[in-house]
């Protein structure tokens, strides 16, 4: 099964892409997630981009494609994957397209997650990332158990430079730009379909697990 999550920064698509990959044996590939272990290790990768995502920028396609296809041509993704982050406009659609048709695979479904955007710019003041492990937590959706503290590795939580409002009108700005006209893109297929992305995480999940069931993927590999 090959799954791509869309939908606005702070929608929820890597907490629910890794909850749809955890349930049917994927590998979720997140370039977001990528970047920032890059960043927190100090690699020559991670000082290109640090500054990059701080101003909410998009990290450049060709950086991001080929760590998308070293992900993909790995052995954790021999069951299928799950993409959550990428792609971000119709230049890296095209080459995903490409890298995939190589490979005699086609994506099967496109989950988008809808949540308006003042609710949006609203999660971004409650969320939390990890400094150690990079586990992210909404201090009022998804709390930590004790506060302040990682439940996976006990590490402070911090607040996201890229999580600060003014950065994430930017992000929002860019993805109604750049990332929306991915919608016309995947539905020529016909093969988006639109959740709603508001309520509780375990919710959320269950619809989406209903729209795999309705589509025939639910025992897909």
């Amino acid at each position: 099964m090959r799954l791509l999550f869309l939908g606005p920064p702070g929608a929820g698509k890597g907490t629910q892409a890794k909850l749809v990959a955890e349930k049917f044996g994927l590998i979720h590939i997140a370039p977001g997630d990528i970047f920032r272990q890059e960043v927190r290790a100090d690699t020559d990768l991670g000082r290109v981009v640090e500054g990059i995502m701080a101003e909410g920028r998009l990290v450049p396609d060709d950086i991001t494609t080929q760590i998308i296809e070293k992900r993909i041509a790995s052995p954790e993704a021999a069951n299928g994957f799950v993409l959550d982050g990428f792609p971000r406009n119709i230049a890296q659609a095209g080459a995903l397209t490409k890298l995939l048709e190589a490979r005699n695979d086609r994506l099967n479904l496109v989950i988008n997650l809808e949540v308006p955007e003042e609710e949006l710019v609203g999660r971004s003041r409650t969320r939390r990332v990890c400094s150690g492990c990079g586990k992210p937590y909404n201090i009022k959706l998804e709390p930590p158990r004790i506060e302040g503290k990682c439940d996976v590795c006990g590490g402070a939580l911090i607040a996201r430079e890229d999580d600060q409002e003014s950065t994430v009108r930017q992000r929002l700005k860019l993805y109604h730009e750049v990332t929306e006209p991915l919608f016309e893109y995947y539905n020529r297929d016909e093969i988006v379909v639109s959740i709603n992305g508001c309520g509780d995480v375990d919710l959320i999940f269950e619809r989406i697990v209903e729209s795999l069931e309705k589509k025939g993927l639910s025992g897909k590999r």
